[in-house]
Formats: C-alpha cells, sequence, structure tokens
C-alpha cells in the first residue's frame, strides 16, 4: 500500500526519536512492501525560530494533505514561559482542534521481561493491559473563560471546564467501542461527587450503558481511580476520563511500564477500529530538552506511535502488532538508561531503533 506521512521532528529529544520511529517505519515498508511517502514540517518552537509561529501554513497545507501526523515532541524553556508571545505547544493544540482530533488513546502494557521496571511491586504490574481514552478536544484545556486579571485583594485566575452532551457522547462512545474490540470491560472516571460537568458525564455514559449491553460499566471517582491503578491495574481494560483527568492519569499509569519513554499517544478522531482514520501521533512524554543531543532518550514511546499508527490510520494490523512484538523482543535483552535493570545491555537511542528495526527484518 501507499501512504503520506507529514513528520515533525519539534524540539528537544524529538528529532532523535522521530529518527528512530521512521527507522522502523521503514523497516516495516520493507518487510511488507509498503510504500510511504514521508514529508518533514516544522512545528513547535523549531517552527517559532525559522517561521515566527508554533505552526506556519505550509506545515499545515502538509498535514492536511497527508493521511496522518508523526510527531516528535514541542516545548521546552527558550519559548514555554509566562508572558511568551507564542508558546511551542500551540502549533500541537491548533492541530488538535483544526482536524477534530477529540480522542486521545494512550494504552499501556507491561511485557513479562519488565515487571521488575515499575516502581510498583512486580506480582501487581504483570499483565497489565490497558487503555485511557482521554478526551482531547474540550473541558478545562479550552474551555472559555480562561484568563487573569487583578482585583482589589490580589490577583485572580479562571479556567473553565466545559463540555456539551455531544463532547462527552462521542468520547464515551469511543471507550464502549474500543471495550467492545477488547476484555469488554469500561471504566469512566470524574468527579460527580463535585463537578457539575462530571455530574452530566456520568449520566450520558448511563444513558449510552443499554447499547452495549456486552460491555461493563463502571464508574470511578478520578482521585480513587488513580489509587487503584496501583493497587489493582489488572482489573482494568479501557478508561474514560476527560481532558485534565486524562492527562494526569495517563501519565501515572505509565509508571506501570516503567517510563514515560513506553507511553505513546493517538490523537484520532474515533476509535480508530478497522483504520483509515487520519491521525496525530506521537509520545506521550516531552521534549527534555535537557537529553537532546546525547543518544540517551528511548525512543520506544515513538516507535510505539508508529504502530499505533499503521493500525488506526492505515489498518496495517499485522504491521503494527510486527513492531510491538519487536520491541518486546528487544527489551528482553537491551535497554535504554530509564527501562535499565541488572542483567541487560545498555543501549541508546540509536543503538535501540537500530534493534527494533532488525528485529522486524528478521522475524
Amino acid at each position: 500500500m501507499k501512504g503520506k506521512i507529514a513528520v515533525g521532528p519539534g524540539d528537544g529529544i524529538g528529532p532523535e526519536i522521530i529518527d528512530e520511529g521512521v527507522k522502523v517505519l521503514q523497516a516495516v515498508a520493507g518487510k511488507y512492501g509498503h510504500d510511504f511517502e514521508l514529508t518533514y514540517v516544522d512545528i513547535g518552537g523549531v517552527a517559532i525560530d525559522k517561521h515566527g509561529t508554533a505552526l506556519p501554513e505550509a506545515s499545515l497545507q502538509a498535514c492536511q494533505e497527508s493521511d496522518a501526523i508523526l510527531f516528535g515532541a514541542a516545548g521546552g524553556p527558550k519559548w514555554d514561559y509566562p508572558g511568551s508571545k507564542e508558546q511551542a505547544t500551540y502549533g500541537v493544540l491548533l492541530l488538535r482542534q483544526r482536524f477534530g482530533l477529540f480522542a486521545n488513546l494512550r494504552p499501556i502494557k507491561v511485557f513479562p521481561s519488565m515487571v521488575n521496571c515499575s516502581p510498583v511491586k512486580p506480582e501487581i504490574v504483570k499483565d497489565v493491559d490497558l487503555i485511557v481514552v482521554r478526551e482531547n478536544t474540550g473541558g478545562a484545556y479550552f474551555g472559555e473563560p480562561k484568563k487573569q486579571w487583578q482585583t482589589a485583594e490580589g490577583r485572580a485566575a479562571v479556567d473553565s471546564m466545559l463540555y456539551s452532551e455531544k463532547e462527552i457522547e462521542r468520547i464515551i462512545r469511543v471507550g464502549f467501542e474500543l471495550a467492545r474490540s477488547r476484555r469488554k470491560k469500561l471504566c469512566s472516571a470524574d468527579k460527580a461527587n463535585v463537578l457539575e460537568s462530571s455530574r452530566l458525564w456520568r449520566q450520558i455514559a448511563n444513558e449510552l450503558a443499554p447499547e452495549y449491553p456486552d460491555v461493563t460499566l463502571e464508574h470511578a471517582y478520578a482521585d480513587a481511580c488513580a489509587m487503584w491503578l496501583l493497587k489493582r491495574p489488572r482489573d482494568f481494560d479501557v478508561l474514560v476520563m476527560s481532558n485534565l483527568f486524562g492527562d494526569i492519569i495517563s501519565d501515572e499509569a505509565s509508571v506501570l511500564a516503567g517510563s514515560l519513554g513506553m507511553l505513546s499517544s493517538a490523537q484520532i478522531a474515533g476509535s480508530g477500529i478497522g483504520g483509515t482514520t487520519f491521525g496525530f501521533y506521537e509520545s506521550s512524554h516531552g521534549s527534555a530538552p535537557k537529553h537532546a543531543g546525547k543518544n540517551i532518550a528511548n525512543p520506544i514511546a515513538t516507535i510505539f506511535s508508529v504502530a499505533m499508527m499503521l493500525r488506526y490510520t492505515f489498518g496495517l494490523t499485522e504491521e503494527a502488532k510486527g513492531i510491538e512484538a519487536a520491541v518486546e523482543k528487544t527489551v528482553a535483552t537491551h535497554r535504554t538508561y530509564d527501562i535499565m535493570e541488572e542483567g541487560k545491555t545498555k543501549v541508546g537511542t540509536r543503538e535501540m531503533g537500530d534493534l527494533i528495526a532488525k528485529a522486524i527484518a528478521t522475524a
């Protein structure tokens, strides 16, 4: 098959991890006979430096002409500080809104060889396989009013957690559909005990449940959910939640897999089941500027994001599974610094990419 991908290396360690993601993508293309046309674009801080904005028109146009976007990371203290004219992450947020990418999927799977990487006990993280579905275009990050102002008593600020019925319904349907394709368990996390937006969220989840009789729906307060993820993570299959809660809880869940360097991310307009869905694929971690250029960053999150892109945008399930199997085989013996254990061979960013690409080619 042929596909067009806009590739944005971004900032900090972004270019390094993207190089390895592309390396693995090319290994897949060679093994399975696919042809992926890559167009490199500037997004983030690098775009501000070159073009004066985090998302230049040329980059947006290239994204619009592509089937998917593969991105590294955005941001850094050079651009992201109070009072900055435009923050590096603005480009990513604009793309999210422009393409209606309302569903952020973040899978967490613990390989048998990595049960000792997590600070959580091995007997707790063993066999964990879950996915966090985060609402991606609404809530506290986008709601209005959003401002700071001066009062007689001092400074004040407000952020609005605004959700419409339509926004809630479509993201909860994604949760139900993904759960139906997996182990048929959905946990909806909210704060219905204190927030009106969460009360509406829970009402709509209950109203949709009869349409999915094969899926068991569980409700959890977001704070309790965060605790249970560390006490009984194997009980979870698919979790669905608002933008703010999803941002926090998915990062917490990454600890189960040992590192944010293992946490991939797909931003899509639906569940992605069956493929052919436009998406924005990136690692869930930041740009880590202090590690840039040192060949130490873990590229696996980006490599897993390539697998998600193949599965959700191109419908190439076998190829996606091939990448995941190659990662599992590789980390059994070789690790980057963030997931290093005694008895394993420590490797850098490029070496990890080489090993995974080789495992794909020779499988």
